[in-house]
């Protein structure tokens, strides 16, 4: 199928149509000849809309895989497959890479730090991946094509000198997420129900931040509050947090529904 017509089913405007037009760019690319091709980095956002468009696409869920360079990377890239690369080995043509950015110990460093210090050595955001800091390094996932210009010029973050080096993916440092469990009662499992729980906030105003269009469920942006939940969904509301529906268990005496959630603090 034509790409126009098929970015005109998603119904793909503006940046959205051409970050997209570019993942079936490199999805043609792999198929014409037979090698393995990869997306710049998307956010999960991207990466929903981008696998849906591969389905359109015809795109068998074999033809590919999402990678970040660790477990449950937020920001990954769509590494496309040809027929005589599996899954199983698809991290051995990775353009992934681990820099690790070392630094003193009494100095405290933030994830904007080392962002806005890439940003302003014109290193594009695409061909970044998450960004993980600790108490004295951060690792940083990047593209190979930017990975040796950082290692040669990259030196400082937030006026801190930064020690850089390679690491095997392997070994990136994952920080704890601060998370506090929920055990609560519901009405029911409508959107609007789960947040003013999840978010400590009455169904109303909770109603209200739905509409506002600040709300995303698994990354999508979602202004229905009647939309019914799942085990396993991720709630963001901009400005008041984020919490993830752990587990839906049975009814109470009065008709309210237990659940556990996973607030992030």
């Amino acid at each position: 199928m034509d790409k126009g017509v098929l970015l005109d089913r998603l119904g793909a405007a503006g940046e959205e149509r051409l970050a997209l037009s570019r993942v079936l760019d490199r999805y043609a690319q792999s198929s014409r000849r037979g090698s393995a091709a990869a997306t710049d980095f998307l956010t999960p956002q991207q990466r929903l809309r981008s696998m849906e468009l591969l389905r359109l696409a015809g795109a068998g869920e074999g033809s590919y895989v999402c990678t970040g360079g660790y477990p449950d990377a937020e920001r990954q890239v769509i590494l496309f497959l040809p027929d005589w690369l599996d899954a199983e080995t698809a991290e051995t043509v990775s353009p992934i890479r681990c820099l690790r950015a070392s630094f003193r110990a009494e100095k405290t460093l933030s994830h904007r730090d080392f962002l806005g210090s890439l940003m302003g050595m014109g290193v594009a955001r695409e061909k970044v991946g998450d960004i993980l800091v600790t108490d004295e390094s951060a690792d940083v996932l990047v593209l190979d094509t930017v990975a040796d210009f950082l290692l040669q010029s990259w030196e400082s973050a937030g006026r801190t000198h930064l020690r850089l080096e390679e690491v095997e993916r392997s070994c990136v440092h994952v920080p704890q997420a601060s998370t506090e469990e929920v055990h609560d009662t519901v009405s029911s499992l409508r959107l609007d129900a789960v947040i003013a729980s999840g978010l400590r906030m009455s169904r109303g105003k909770a109603a209200e931040v739905v509409a506002s269009g600040r709300v995303q469920v698994n990354w999508m942006e979602c202004t229905k509050a009647d939309k019914l939940l799942t085990a396993g969904d991720t709630v963001s509301a901009r400005g008041f947090g984020k919490f993830r529906l752990v587990e839906v268990g049975g009814t109470t005496k009065k008709g309210r529904i237990s659940v556990t959630l996973l607030r992030y603090v």
